[in-house]
């Protein structure tokens, strides 16, 4: 079975889930992300980033992910840690500029 990993801008961070599928959405513009990968509680340990994206994506079989919102999607030998990073502010990725309301260029 092939795993791929994908790390992608969400909400102010960086996202970094592990799936089954990653291809070109339906939709123009968008990543399509199927079969979304978590742990079974094997461990006795419970990490609590994992556990907040399961709750966050529970039931979901499949997401969109604009296009411009990836960072990179890497194809892996075996599923590791999902996570949610903090976005640096000395880092060398600047998200893409969103606008809208309260952010600069909102008309």
């Amino acid at each position: 079975m092939r795993i791929f990993r994908i790390s992608f801008f969400s909400q102010g961070k960086v996202y970094q889930l592990h799936a089954e599928s990653v291809r070109q959405g339906e939709l123009y513009g968008f990543v399509e992300v199927s079969g979304p990968q978590f742990d079974e509680h094997t461990s006795v340990v419970i990490d609590p980033s994992e556990e907040k994206l399961k709750s966050e994506f529970a039931g979901v079989n499949r997401l969109m992910v604009p296009m411009h919102a990836v960072i990179r999607i890497d194809e892996v030998e075996k599923r590791g840690q999902n996570k949610i990073l903090d976005i640096e502010t000395t880092s060398n990725v600047t998200p893409f500029p969103l606008y809208g309301p309260g952010r600069p260029g909102k008309d």
